[in-house]
């Protein structure tokens, strides 16, 4: 049994809770820009420490008119847009706790979540969004207010009517419920994703959420210069690590932007220039595919093939010893060539990206880092507020997830489970003894994830415990080791691993639309379809390339045998991906069983 820790390098006093935060920003520094939203014009407009804390403080008082009481919970539902994290801090400042609901979410995950927190209002972005609260408001009996952010015909907005409602509630009133919560009374209930069964309610508080954020400051404080540094929070605040970027930001603090649709993301970066970047390795992925593809286009693959394999040469050369001379000529004819613009499609300022939620790779992160855009993977739950590891800014190692946070601990089961205890790590699901008994062993939780630990307290993810398939031969596999690796692929955009009980490992495949277009175009097959190529030679001869590089990370045992290429796509609308884009094994499985049958015809 292994086991490594890193002393606390924040302390959260008792009483301290997360509305402190822009009081102390006000107090301390009143003209700094804090925040930056977009104005009518599209241009980002600046929003100051003290200007922000007066928009909340007024908000707040609002959901103080309503009736709102110390502890009561408040849905909020809405794309990531500034006004998610003013009212967010709006009901913290009021003394209530946050239920986020993805605004993607059917009416039956509203009802659910909704009722079993017991919310007593809700905050929804649209119409769409209020219509789907009010068809399922019947049945959640505590919910007594729906407000909308964006304002309908002629009324208000959920800011303006809040801020207008609460014009009559006292300075010492509004002290009062800002008080009320110390750092062991619950900021938020978040719920999981759920790839089985119905969500649970992961309470996170105050003070977990202070330890988290404080600790990841301090640790990565070069990229948290306060005053100097930005952001651009374009994860959704519902998830667990958007709510990290946001808390962080506004304790470093930095400035903070929010880009509430991704398809606008590249204009975004190039208009807010962040210093910082944080996100989940679908998005560098698509970087990568997407350059790759437009230098495929303009006739220059082997040129952008070239420059990617000098950045990774000289990425893994700094970690043995330092590039050679030769190398070093190479890079630097490429980084005018090629790096400098990707790193110009990244708003061109900044240097590091922090990459949780799943595993970016080994091959992708030497790339970023040799063209001088270092992604330090981190790996975390919503059950430890966000993140548990981080590989620091001085001594990543890519490959792993990092070290544990300063004041957490990371453990090795006898059976390879990886255990965490910590400040940031939560004590309970709500209303659900069951389920938290069975997720906590004494003071460590119980993370259901297979890693490994090095000399130096970095971690390995493996896989997931209770994903390991046992082939019928009786061999142990961890999908996630192919499933990333064949995933890194350009032409793949979903990879599920199959083959429980089965006599060996399969895997159902699915494509990347942007990518399988440029593939199409170049093999003289232009305008067909997935489906339609589904069992095209040359197609499969080019995904066999994914799944034998997959493969080449594995035993023969473990390996892939045979693939199926899907007509469609694993999507959140499509009940196969969770909203924080994670595989619904048993959905998936289900939904193509017919497919998963025909890899094992004779």
């Amino acid at each position: 049994m292994r086991e490594f820790a890193l002393p606390a390098l924040y302390e959260v006093p008792a009483d301290a809770n997360l509305a402190d935060l822009i009081r102390t920003n006000a107090a301390r520094t009143p003209d700094l820009a804090v925040v930056a939203r977009k104005n009518a014009a599209g241009d980002w407009a600046d929003v100051s420490a003290a200007g922000f804390l007066a928009e909340v403080e007024a908000a707040a008082r609002g959901l103080v008119a309503a009736g709102l009481r110390p502890g009561d919970r408040v849905g909020l539902m809405s794309r990531t847009r500034y006004e998610w994290t003013l009212l967010d801090f709006a009901i913290w400042t009021a003394g209530g706790v946050t239920v986020p609901v993805y605004e993607t979410s059917s009416p039956e995950q509203i009802e659910w979540i909704l009722g079993d927190s017991g919310a007593v209002a809700c905050v929804v972005e649209t119409a769409e969004h209020a219509a789907a609260v009010a068809s399922v408001r019947d049945r959640v009996p505590a919910l007594r207010h729906v407000w909308q952010i964006d304002a309908d015909g002629d009324g208000e907005g959920a800011v303006d009517a809040l801020t207008a409602a609460g014009s009559g509630v006292s300075d010492t009133v509004l002290e009062k419920h800002r008080t009320a919560a110390g750092a062991d009374s619950p900021a938020t209930l978040v719920y999981t994703s759920g790839t089985t069964g119905r969500p649970k309610g992961c309470v996170i508080s105050h003070g977990e959420f202070l330890a988290e954020c404080g600790n990841a400051v301090e640790q990565l404080r070069p990229l948290f210069r306060a005053g100097e540094g930005s952001i651009l929070l374009f994860l959704p605040l519902a998830h667990v690590f958007g709510r990290l970027v946001e808390i962080a930001a506004l304790l470093a603090p930095i400035r903070l932007g929010h880009a509430p649709n991704v398809q606008n993301l590249t204009d975004d970066l190039a208009g807010f220039k962040p210093t910082l970047l944080l996100g989940v390795p679908r998005v560098f992925e698509k970087v990568y595919n997407s350059a790759r593809a437009k230098a495929e286009a303009d006739g220059k693959g082997k040129i952008f093939d070239r420059a990617a394999h000098t950045a990774i040469a000289y990425s893994r050369a700094l970690d043995t010893g330092g590039p050679a001379l030769g190398l070093r000529l190479r890079h630097a004819l490429f980084d005018k060539l090629v790096y400098a613009k990707l790193r110009a499609v990244l708003g061109g300022r900044a240097t590091h990206a922090i990459s949780g939620g799943a595993p970016l790779g080994e091959r992708l992160g030497h790339f970023y880092r040799g063209i001088g855009f270092t992604v330090l993977e981190g790996y975390g739950l919503t059950e430890t507020a966000a993140a548990i590891t981080v590989n620091p800014v001085q001594r990543p190692k890519i490959g792993t997830v990092g070290q544990p946070l300063p004041g957490c601990t990371i453990r090795i089961a006898d059976d390879g489970e990886v255990l965490v205890r910590g400040g940031n790590v939560f004590k309970q699901y709500w209303g659900n003894d069951e389920a938290t008994a069975a997720a906590l062993d004494g003071e460590w939780f119980r993370t259901g994830d297979l890693g490994s630990l090095d000399e130096d307290g970095y971690l390995s993810i493996t896989g997931r415990k209770k994903e390991i398939i046992v082939t019928a031969a009786g061999k142990n596999v961890a999908p996630a080791v192919l499933e990333d690796r064949i995933r890194a692929h350009a032409l793949v955009a979903e990879c599920m691993v199959v083959g429980d009980g089965r006599p060996f490992v399969g895997a159902l495949i699915t494509l990347d639309e942007e990518f399988l277009g440029r593939w199409a175009q170049d093999a003289g097959k232009a305008g067909r379809t997935a489906a339609e190529l589904a069992d095209d030679p040359e197609l499969l001869a080019a995904v066999q390339l994914a799944v034998d590089d997959g493969n080449a990370q594995v035993s023969r045992a473990e390996s892939v045998r045979r693939f199926r290429i899907l007509p469609g796509q694993f999507t959140e609308e499509s009940g196969l991906l969770t909203p924080s884009l994670k595989l619904k094994r048993a959905v998936v499985a289900d939904s193509f069983a017919a497919e998963i049958e025909a890899l094992y015809e004779r």
